[in-house]
Order: structure tokens, then sequence, then C-alpha cells
């Protein structure tokens, strides 16, 4: 059993909590709303959403990867063509939700688990660089707090349309 240090169970808070304010931010969205697109080109709501969950995914491999100490390239992903090829505009914010908030208490309990050690473990990125899991989780984090600022910004624009 690994024990917590201030340092990491502040580090395990954050990731828990990273998707409340997304919750709150889309209460009371209607389905229209969440799937609006300023352009053909950008993300709607739900597409933001399913890109945060795809990177759940990738986030979840990534640290059993170093965990493992595997010397495999950490894997990167094509964002545009995952939110594409799966037609997450069509999937519903609810299931979304469900899996982000599922794949965050799956990976908080092992984060929790964790040994300093095991913290200080390192992998091999895709851009070459030498990330430990220790900042891989605050990254994660910062990148939920993007795109929740992306999310606010959809809502703005969508109400300057109109959007109902």
């Amino acid at each position: 059993m690994g024990k917590t240090t201030v340092k990491t169970e502040s580090i395990i808070s954050a990731y828990v909590h990273a998707y409340e304010e997304i919750e709150q931010e889309i209460t009371g969205l209607t389905e229209q709303q969440l799937k609006w697109k300023s352009s053909a080109s950008s993300w709607s709501v739900t597409e933001v959403l399913a890109h945060l969950v795809d990177h759940s995914i990738v986030v979840s491999f990534r640290i059993r990867e170093i965990l493992a100490g595997s010397q495999a390239t950490l894997p990167g992903f094509n964002q545009e063509a995952w939110i594409a090829g799966q037609k997450a505009n069509e999937e519903q914010i609810s299931q979304l939700i469900t899996v982000a908030n599922g794949l965050v208490q799956y990976n908080s309990g092992l984060l929790e688990r964790l040994s300093d050690e095991e913290w200080e473990k390192t992998g091999v990125n895709f851009r070459g660089e030498t990330v430990s899991l220790a900042a891989i989780i605050p990254g994660f984090v910062a990148h939920v707090q993007n795109h929740l600022n992306q999310i606010r910004r959809i809502k703005q624009a969508a109400v300057e349309k109109q959007v109902q």
C-alpha cells in the first residue's frame, strides 16, 4: 500500500474534482446548445467533453505504461480525427459525464495507492520528452481547465447567436 504525501493528496484532489466545474457550466443547457457549433471546423460543448473523455482514456494508458516500466513511447492521439471518427456530437452528454467521472474515480484509486517513488517514475512522451507521473496528472487537470474556458466561450457565442 502506498502512502500519500500532502503534495500527492493535493494532486489527487485536483484530479478528482477536475470535471465539477464543467458539470456546473453545462447544467441547464439544452440539447441544441450542447451540440451547437459556431462553424463546421469548431467543436460543440458535447465534442469538447468527448475529447476530454478521450484524453482521460489516453492518460489512463500513460499512467499504466509508466508504472509498468514500459520503454514504449507514451501515446499521443489525433484529437480532431478521434472526434470526427466517433461522431462525438451525436453522443449524449450524460453518458460522457458518467464515463469521465468513472475514469477519474478508477484512476484516483490507483493514484492513492502509489508510493513517492512510483510518483516519480517516468516515461517518454510522443514528443520525445521525459515526463513523470507527478507531472502528467497536474497536466491533465490544466488541460481540463483550458477546455472549461473553451466551453465558456462556446456558451457565450451561442447566447450571442440566440441558440435555444
